[in-house]
């Protein structure tokens, strides 16, 4: 659906809301909201998406100079533009306030039609234009969006395949346990009792895995009061084969404990980052790996940070890795730092950082505390 240009006309009389009505739409598909006083102006422009004012100045109780001047108080509209349109006040004097007011024209009566419009059309086509580029880049984003959704279903298919494989084959050797046994007539009560705990435990393993990895492509997207220590943990149990081949030790240290926002796409940046370091600590040959994991209060807010010790980012990368199709990977898209800084924006009203820490790259979120 477009997405209308919006005038806000303000004027006492009845006749020049319709005369001005009426020269506007007859030249340009926009949207036309009308006020007879300031305070129903001020009113329709706090609950709706104006663009642009036009305002008469002989008003009662504010006139137009009053209504521009509170409108510069408030901002959620102090930068909607105004033009002033007058038929008494047409002095020099008046049109210099108007303008020291803020005012982005001042017409004065009898309105030249041609170049009335002409000035509308300017006004018109820079907000097509600047709707035009926000599309352009949410395209963009999207295309991002959908790359990083790919990128990180391959990372955690990668992720559950290393979690199946090991009680898959364990419950293989007891398939394979259970024959002989029969064979060699050994099957008895402490057997079978061994045999029906030891599958449970692995069937039950195999079970959350793939809630979780349910979970994880199916998420719910509605914002709540959330775990930060469930989610991490509900990650850590997704990657934990992968973790313990690189024997990388978790340190986690979870004080605060709830956020506002939404969980799945918190798991996703978590995902992300865990994946990253764990990459950092192979490539740099650490001996002794180590992601730490922290929550803690810092005045009114909650931060959050996934800390390694690979040794950092280097200084010249610190400004580019969160940018789209960046990366020092061979393989790498390049999405994932973007993707992750989009979320955290975008679904906990944060930023996502980086710093370096004592011993490497420190990425964190600094949450509202409700």
């Amino acid at each position: 659906m477009k997405q209308l240009f919006t005038i806000l006309l303000v004027d006492d009389i009845e006749q020049n809301l319709d005369a001005l009505s009426l020269m506007i739409l007859d030249e340009f598909d926009v949207k036309i909201e009308v006020s007879k006083s300031a305070q129903d102006a001020i009113d329709k422009l706090m609950k709706k998406d104006i663009n642009l004012i036009l305002t008469d100045i002989q008003m009662p109780d504010i006139d137009g100079f009053e209504f521009a001047e509170y409108l510069k108080g408030i901002d959620k509209i102090r930068d909607i533009p105004v033009i002033f349109i007058t038929g008494i006040y047409d002095k020099d004097e008046y049109q210099q306030k108007g303008y020291d007011l803020g005012a982005i024209e001042y017409i004065t009566k009898p309105i030249n039609n041609a170049l009335f419009t002409s000035k509308l059309r300017v006004y018109i086509k820079l907000f097509e234009d600047k709707i035009m580029r926000e599309n352009e880049l949410n395209q963009k984003n999207e295309i991002i969006i959908y790359q990083s959704k790919m990128a990180a279903m391959g990372e955690m298919i990668n992720v559950i395949s290393h979690q199946l494989k090991q009680p898959l084959n364990i419950l293989s050797l007891y398939c394979q346990d259970i024959k002989s046994s029969f064979d060699f007539n050994e099957i008895n009560e402490e057997f079978v009792k061994d045999f029906d705990e030891s599958t449970k435990f692995q069937i039950q393993f195999l079970s959350k895995t793939i809630d979780d990895f349910r979970d994880y492509f199916n998420p719910n997207k509605l914002k709540k009061d959330f775990s930060i220590e469930v989610s991490v943990n509900k990650i850590l149990n997704l990657m934990k084969k992968q973790l313990e081949e690189n024997e990388i030790k978790i340190l986690m240290d979870i004080q605060e404990k709830y956020i506002y926002g939404t969980e799945s796409e918190f798991e996703q940046v978590l995902i992300n980052l865990i994946s990253n370091a764990k990459e950092a600590l192979v490539e740099n040959k650490i001996i002794k790996k180590e992601i730490q994991i922290k929550s803690f209060k810092n005045d009114d807010c909650i931060e959050f940070f996934i800390e390694d010790n690979a040794g950092g980012v280097p200084h010249s990368l610190k400004n580019k890795i969160f940018n789209p199709y960046f990366t020092t990977k061979d393989k790498g898209t390049g999405v994932g730092l973007y993707m992750a800084r989009l979320v955290i924006e975008a679904s906990f009203g944060s930023h996502l950082n980086v710093e370096n820490g004592d011993k490497g790259a420190r990425f964190i979120m600094n949450f509202q505390k409700n």
